[in-house]
């Protein structure tokens, strides 16, 4: 999915009109692509479940690759728990920055292969797309679990869709699938929830 130079298949129409000249830009057929394919991902649906050895190896290698070997995978098992996870105030501001410093560079290194507005046009097609989607695949899974605490479902959402946002500039600026933020949406792939680094640990739900 984030084989950047695979850009034989078709785009999303959608893009047509805003993006005329979108052949001539291969990481944007690229965003596109991925943007076709966020409906299809089992958000949420293995929450609480055990991590298989393909997840773990994904948080694995997402922290070596921002920076942290020595945390570990902490498997959160219950919304409870992934509630306490997402608002404990010992968040790793460490980790928070490695991901801006990232975001930041990713954002560079994708102005220099198209306009700032052309890559601000991409994200916000998939951040459309990706708002409906996440939203109602949180709610049923809220739902089911009797989850009713608002913050919870927000934080929820908005780690996904911001997921999503990273993923896309991942692909806009022509990089690899080992990249930092590619694992992480990879746990989203897997119907995981990966909330944060708090000190050591890598909180995935």
């Amino acid at each position: 999915m984030f084989n950047s130079r695979d850009t034989n298949m078709g785009y999303d129409d959608d893009f047509d009109e805003d993006l005329p000249d979108i052949e001539d830009y291969p990481t944007l057929i690229s965003v596109v692509r991925f943007n076709k394919l966020i409906p299809s991902i089992p958000w949420f649906s293995e929450v609480g479940e055990p991590l298989d050895q393909d997840s773990l190896a994904a948080a694995r290698d997402y922290m070596d690759g921002l920076g942290f070997p020595g945390a570990f995978v902490a498997e959160v098992e219950n919304w409870e728990d992934a509630a306490y996870a997402a608002a404990n105030p010992e968040f790793n501001s460490e980790w928070w920055d490695a991901e801006e410093q990232l975001r930041m560079a990713l954002t560079t290194s994708a102005l220099e292969l198209m306009s700032e507005e052309d890559l601000n046009l991409a994200l916000t097609h998939v951040s459309a797309t990706a708002s409906d989607i996440i939203n109602s695949a949180v709610e049923a899974a809220t739902m089911d679990a009797g989850v009713e605490d608002q913050e919870l479902i927000r934080a929820a959402v908005g780690s996904a869709l911001q997921s999503c946002h990273q993923a896309a500039l991942v692909l806009a600026a022509g990089e690899e699938d080992n990249h930092p933020f590619a694992l992480k949406y990879k746990l989203f792939e897997h119907g995981h929830w990966p909330i944060a680094i708090t000190g050591n640990s890598f909180n995935i739900f």
